[in-house]
C-alpha cells in the first residue's frame, strides 16, 4: 500500500491511501519525511527514531487516524512513561483528532479500577502510563483484543522488566488486528540493547532519521552547544585529594583480602560488580571471613566514590549532607562499613577541611557561574525560558534557595517519590509544567523526570549542571530546546574531574548509537520468535483460576501466571498470598523476605492463619543461601523450618524463579480444580472455631479485615451488637472513621436485590 498526502490547507486536512480518504486531522500539515515514515508504519510494526522536536507524535496521530478508519469499532492505546507526558498526548489528541472528544480519554491510577473499566468500554483512544494498563490487564479490565494500535512512547524503556515489555507480549498474543508503533529519540548506544527493544516489541521495520539526513535537515532548528570549563578552587582540591587518598587506601586494603581484586584502579561501577561477585560467593555457602571483610571494605570505597562525585560535580552543600548522613548511620550502628569509615583518618580530615571551606562560604565555581549566567539571560530577555538539569534533588533545593535570594524566578520539577519534602504529585507536576509553558516563571530546575518528551514550544536555553555518561539522557536533555526556534545548550564542566570523562563517554556512545542504527536500518531482519516450551503450555479452553492478594500486584509472578493462561483475580486476602483452590492456600516468600519474616516475627502469625486452610503450603523462591541472608544463627532458621513442617504440618517447597513458581502454581490449581467447578470463592474452607467464625463474619464488612474485626468484637462483645450499632457508635472504635462507619451502615441497611 502506497501512502501519500494531498496538498491541503492548514485546517480540515485529510490524507489518502489507495483505499480512499481516512480520518480527518485538524491544524496539522505533515512534512514529507513524516509522510514517508507513516507509509512504513501503516504496513509494519515500526520503530521510529527521530531527533527530539521533529514530530514523532504527528506520525502517531496519522497512524491512529488510519487504524480507526480501517477498524472503526477498535481502540487505540497510547502509552507514555510519566503523567506529564500523558497529559501532553491527551491534549494533542483532542486538538488534532477529529473524533468525539469524549472518545479520547486519559486514564491513570488515581481513577478507581471499576471506573477505569467503564471508561475503556466507551473510549476509542486511551492514553495512559504503562503501569496502570499493566495492572488492568492483570485484572482483565482492559480489552486488548479490541485494540488495533499500540503506541509505545519513549520506546528505549522497553527493556528488561519494564511494563512495556509484558504489555507488548500480551498484545501480540491477544490482538485481533496487531500494529505497534514505537517512538524514541535515542534507543540506546549498543547493538544488544537495540536488538532487545526490537525483539520485545515485535518490530518489523526501522525508520531512522538524524539531523544530517537530507529530508530532515531543512526543518532542523539551529542548536548552539557551548562547554564552559571551571577549576576547583584550592580548598576544594584539598578535600578532593583527601578523599582520593582515602579511596586508594581502601583499595589497597581490599586487595589484601580479596582474590577478585586484580586491577590497579576500580571505578564505582567495577566496585558494584565486585560486590555482586562477593555476595554470590557468600550466597553459595562460602563462609571465608575474608569475603565478608572484602564486602565491607568495598562498601566503604563505594561511599567514598559517591562523596567524591558530589564534591567534584555538585559542591560542598550536597557533600556535607551526605557525610552527615554517614555519621548518623554510624551512630545508629547501621552497618560495620559506615562505622569503620567514620573512624578513618582521611575521612575525619575531609570533614574538617569541608567545615573550614563552609565557614569561608566557599561554593562550587559551577554554582557561581550558573547564577551569573542566569542573571545575564533574564536581564537580556525577561521572558526567557531556561531549564537547568541536575540529577540530585538536594542540590536542586539548595540552588532554588540561592536563586530566590537573587530574585530569580524559578520552580522545582522533580518526581513523585518523597524525599525531604521535594517530591511532587502528578497533579503538581502538571501544574508546574503548565505554568512554565505559560511564562509564569523563567527557570525550571529539573531532575531526570524532565528529560523525556516534555513539549514546551520555546525553551531558550538548557543548562547541564553536571555531565552524564548516558547517551540517551544527554540526547533527551538537549532535545528540550531548539524545537520550534533556535536553541542553546550550555554544559558546565569541572576540569580534571569525572565531569570530563562522563561528557566524552556520552559523546562517544551517541556516535556509536547512530552507527548501530544505520547498520540496523540497512541490514534489518525481523528476529525469529522464541519457541514456547512444553512446560509453559496450558490447553486452550482451560480456565484455571487463582486468587492473588492485591498487595502482590507488582509481582513478576503475576505476569508469569497470566502468560500461562491463568485467570487471575486480585482480591484483598486476609490469609495467604495466593489461593489455588478452596482448600489450597499459599504463603509465598522470596529467600530474603523469608529470613526477614523470621527476625521481625511476622512468619509465625502468618503460619497460624495459613493453617486454617485444609491444604496450606509455604513456597520459598530463590537460589540464595538461606543461612547467609542476615546475621542470624543457622539454628534459628533450622528451628523455624522444623516448626513449619512438624508443628504446623505445612509442606514447604522451594523454587528457583518466578517461571518455576508460576508453573508449580498452575499445575496445583489445575489438579485441584479438575475435582471441583473452576469458579470458587476465596473464603476459608476449613471448619472454624466459634471465635474464628465471629471474626470472619465481621471481617466481611466493607473495609474491615481480620485485624479491624477483633477490636470491633472486643468493643461490642457480640456479632449481633456489631451489626446493630449506629454510625456514631461504630466510630467509637479505634480504626473506624466516619467514612468506614457510613459504608458499613449503608450495606447493612440496603435492601437485598436478586
Amino acid at each position: 500500500m502506497y501512502v501519500y498526502l494531498n496538498s491541503f490547507p492548514l485546517f480540515g486536512n485529510h490524507f489518502k491511501t489507495r483505499e480512499g480518504s481516512i480520518y480527518m486531522l485538524r491544524h496539522i500539515q505533515p512534512y514529507l519525511y513524516q509522510q514517508t515514515i507513516f507509509g512504513t508504519c501503516a504496513q509494519k510494526n515500526t520503530l521510529v527514531v527521530l531527533p527530539t522536536g521533529m514530530g514523532k507524535t504527528l506520525i502517531a496521530l496519522m497512524l491512529i487516524a488510519h487504524r480507526l478508519q480501517n477498524y472503526p469499532l477498535s481502540k487505540v492505546l497510547l502509552l507514555s512513561p510519566t503523567r506529564p507526558l500523558c497529559d501532553q498526548h491527551y491534549e494533542t489528541c483532542k486538538k488534532h483528532l477529529q473524533i468525539d472528544e469524549d472518545k479520547v480519554v486519559l486514564v491513570t491510577g488515581t481513577v478507581a479500577p471499576e471506573k477505569r473499566k467503564e471508561i475503556y468500554e466507551m473510549a476509542q483512544v486511551i492514553i495512559s502510563t504503562p503501569q496502570t494498563i499493566e495492572h488492568d490487564l492483570i485484572n482483565r479490565r482492559y480489552p486488548l483484543a479490541e485494540t488495533s494500535l499500540l503506541v509505545i512512547d519513549e520506546a528505549h524503556r522497553a527493556v528488561k522488566d519494564y511494563s512495556y515489555v509484558w504489555i507488548a507480549k500480551q498484545y501480540q498474543q491477544k490482538a485481533t488486528h496487531e500494529r505497534i508503533l514505537a517512538l524514541t529519540a535515542s534507543p540506546g548506544s549498543d547493538q544488544e540493547t537495540i536488538q532487545e527493544i526490537i525483539q520485545n516489541l515485535n518490530i518489523e521495520a526501522i525508520e531512522v532519521r538524524t539531523n544530517e539526513d537530507l529530508d530532515v535537515k531543512p526543518y532542523v532548528q539551529e542548536l548552539d552547544i557551548q562547554r564552559i570549563h571551571v577549576q576547583l578552587p584550592p580548598i576544594l582540591k584539598q578535600i578532593q585529594k583527601t578523599l582520593k587518598d582515602c579511596y586508594s587506601a581502601k583499595l589497597q586494603t581490599l586487595k589484601r583480602y580479596s582474590p577478585l581484586t586484580n586491577l590497579q584502579y576500580y571505578t564505582k561501577t567495577q566496585l558494584l560488580a565486585l560486590q555482586g561477585q562477593l555476595q554470590g560467593q557468600i550466597a553459595q555457602g562460602h563462609k571465608d571471613p575474608d569475603l565478608f571483610k572484602s564486602l565491607s571494605i568495598a562498601a566503604e570505597a563505594i561511599k567514598i566514590q559517591h562523596g567524591l562525585e558530589l564534591l567534584e560535580t555538585q559542591g560542598l552543600e550536597p557533600l556535607q549532607q551526605y557525610l552527615a548522613q554517614i555519621q548518623t548511620q554510624a551512630q545508629a550502628g547501621k552497618s560495620k562499613a559506615v562505622q569503620n569509615l567514620v573512624q578513618d583518618l582521611h575521612f575525619k580530615t575531609a570533614i574538617l577541611q569541608m567545615e573550614k571551606a563552609l565557614s569561608e562560604k566557599q561554593e562550587h565555581p559551577k554554582l557561581t557561574l550558573l547564577k551569573k549566567i542566569l542573571q545575564e539571560e533574564v536581564q537580556k530577555n525577561p521572558s526567557a525560558k531556561i531549564i537547568v538539569f541536575n540529577q540530585y534533588r538536594d542540590q536542586i533545593q539548595h540552588m532554588k534557595k540561592e536563586f530566590d535570594q537573587l530574585g530569580l524566578n524559578s520552580e522545582i520539577f522533580v518526581g513523585q517519590a518523597k524525599k525531604k519534602d521535594t517530591g511532587l504529585s502528578q497533579k503538581e507536576q502538571k501544574q508546574v509544567i503548565d505554568r512554565f509553558r505559560n511564562g509564569e516563571f523563567n527557570i525550571l530546575l529539573s531532575t531526570s523526570v524532565g528529560e523525556e518528551g516534555l513539549d514546551i514550544p520555546v525553551v531558550d536555553l538548557v543548562i547541564f549542571y553536571e555531565s552524564i555518561p548516558s547517551a540517551i539522557r544527554s540526547i533527551q536533555r538537549k532535545g528540550r530546546t531548539a524545537r520550534g526556534e533556535k536553541g542553546r545548550v550550555i554544559l558546565l564542566t569541572t576540569q580534571d574531574t569525572r565531569d570530563e570523562s562522563y561528557h566524552w563517554t556520552a559523546h562517544h556512545k551517541e556516535k556509536r548509537m547512530h552507527r548501530v542504527l544505520q547498520s540496523f536500518k540497512h541490514q534489518f531482519q525481523k528476529p525469529t520468535p522464541k519457541e514456547e516450551s512444553l512446560e509453559r503450555f496450558i490447553p486452550e479452553g482451560e480456565d484455571i483460576q487463582i486468587y492473588a492478594d492485591h498487595r502482590e500486584k507488582d509481582s513478576a509472578l503475576l505476569k508469569e501466571l497470566i502468560d500461562l493462561g491463568v485467570h487471575l483475580k486480585l482480591e484483598k486476602l486476609d490469609v495467604a498470598d495466593y489461593l489455588l483452590s478452596e482448600r489450597v492456600a499459599v504463603e509465598f516468600k522470596e529467600v530474603g523476605d523469608f529470613v526477614n519474616s523470621i527476625i521481625d516475627g511476622r512468619l509465625l502469625e502468618q503460619l497460624k492463619e495459613l493453617a486454617r486452610y485444609e491444604r496450606p503450603l509455604l513456597v520459598i523462591q530463590g537460589t540464595e543461601d538461606l543461612y547467609s541472608q542476615r546475621n542470624i544463627h543457622p539454628n534459628a532458621i533450622r528451628g523455624m523450618l522444623a516448626t513449619i513442617t512438624v508443628n504446623y504440618k505445612i509442606p514447604l517447597l522451594q523454587t528457583k524463579n518466578q517461571k518455576e513458581t508460576a508453573a508449580l502454581f498452575a499445575i496445583i490449581a489445575k489438579r485441584e480444580q479438575e475435582k471441583q467447578p473452576t469458579t470458587f470463592t476465596h473464603h476459608i474452607s476449613k471448619p472454624l472455631t466459634d471465635k474464628e467464625l465471629q471474626e470472619y463474619i465481621v471481617s466481611s464488612l466493607p473495609g474491615i479485615g481480620l485485624q479491624v474485626a477483633k477490636p470491633l468484637l472486643a468493643h461490642f462483645e457480640t456479632v449481633r451488637k456489631v451489626f446493630r450499632a449506629s454510625e456514631q457508635e461504630l466510630q467509637d472504635v479505634p480504626l473506624i472513621g466516619k467514612g468506614k462507619a457510613k459504608k458499613i451502615s449503608d450495606v447493612l441497611d440496603k435492601r437485598y436485590e436478586d
